[in-house]
């Protein structure tokens, strides 16, 4: 919980990287402009929602095809996450050198504003009553690790010990999932008593599969990289957030918190389309031939705050 406490922070003279300086900022910042967007939404309902009761009986208001049933949503969102340092770790038990190494920390940032942005759909649907729901998130963020950054090594690449300390970008020219750090997760939705007719708070939790695009190749050209996207694990999240009812439309705001654990293979392959790059990989398991150039190990952690606009489909009455 401590950790949860700290998001961005570090201590005085450790020096952080400005790219994680900025991805706090960033996320800091996506918060206080969707909350402001949230709470302008929510003093604009509440004028609606006071209005004499008399006009909705003379057929003047919306609140009917506001109330809460059964109905499926589809939405998209974008917004800022923040992911937690960790270790890296890389082995390729085929390499004629020995090669089994260790990379600890990697900062890794995130760039949202940056193309490929960051960016999410949701297609969910809410039960009898519309207490209860379920559905499924595609996640699209990303994870770059900062070259320029110094870290610790242990461990041998091509059969040499490496250095304890060196640049990232010494060891590795490439090291990121930035087209991008993909999940793809099923929830189950929970709406939480809501505050007037249309403003809707709702928690969640679901977990599922990581099928990111896997950039990474050796400084020293050893081996051929690796450009594709691949199924790399398993993952989860849990998720508050707050619906702002329209007629047909909703706006939500949401935090969200994930965990991914990856087992990356390195194909040294040029990728091409999730699809293709999926069955080849299908393939490999299936003719039980291990990843050419091993594989990369990791866990990403992060903060998230979202907002989007979803479409209501409600059943025919």
């Amino acid at each position: 919980m401590a950790e949860l406490l700290t998001l961005g922070w570090v201590p005085a003279g450790a020096g952080a990287p400005s790219r994680r300086r900025w991805d706090a900022v960033a996320a800091f910042a996506a918060a206080l402009l969707l909350t402001a967007q949230a709470a302008a939404g929510v003093l604009e309902q509440a004028r609606v929602d006071n209005e004499p009761a008399h006009a909705d009986r003379r057929g003047g208001g919306d609140s009917s095809s506001a109330a809460l049933g059964r109905e499926t949503v589809i939405g998209a969102f974008t917004g800022a996450p923040y992911n937690y340092p960790s270790a890296a770790r890389v082995e390729n038990p085929n390499a004629t050198g020995a090669t089994d190494f260790t990379i600890d920390p990697i900062n890794w940032y995130t760039d949202p504003f940056k193309s490929p942005i960051y960016y999410g759909a949701r297609v969910a649907q809410w039960f009898a009553g519309g207490k209860t729901g379920a559905g499924i998130d595609f996640i699209h963020s990303k994870a770059i690790a900062p070259l320029e950054e110094e870290a610790s090594f242990s461990g041998t690449l091509d059969g040499q010990p490496l250095p304890p300390r060196a640049r990232i970008k010494d060891i590795v020219s490439k090291l990121e999932f930035s087209h991008g750090h993909n999940m793809l997760l099923l929830n189950g939705l929970l709406r939480l008593p809501g505050i007037g007719a249309r403003v809707s708070p709702y928690v969640g939790a679901g977990a599922g599969v990581l099928l990111p695009h896997t950039e990474f190749e050796l400084a020293n050209g050893s081996r051929p990289r690796t450009y594709e996207y691949n199924y790399a694990g398993p993952a989860g999240q849990a998720l508050l957030g707050v619906e702002l009812r329209l007629a047909k439309l909703s706006l939500f705001i949401e935090y969200k918190f994930t965990y991914a654990h990856y087992g990356a293979p390195l194909s040294e392959v040029e990728g091409s389309w999730l699809p293709v790059d999926l069955w080849r990989q299908a393939k490999r398991w299936l003719s039980g031939a291990p990843a050419p150039g091993g594989r990369i190990s990791t866990e990403i952690v992060s903060h998230q705050v979202v907002s989007g606009l979803a479409v209501r489909l409600a059943p025919a009455r």
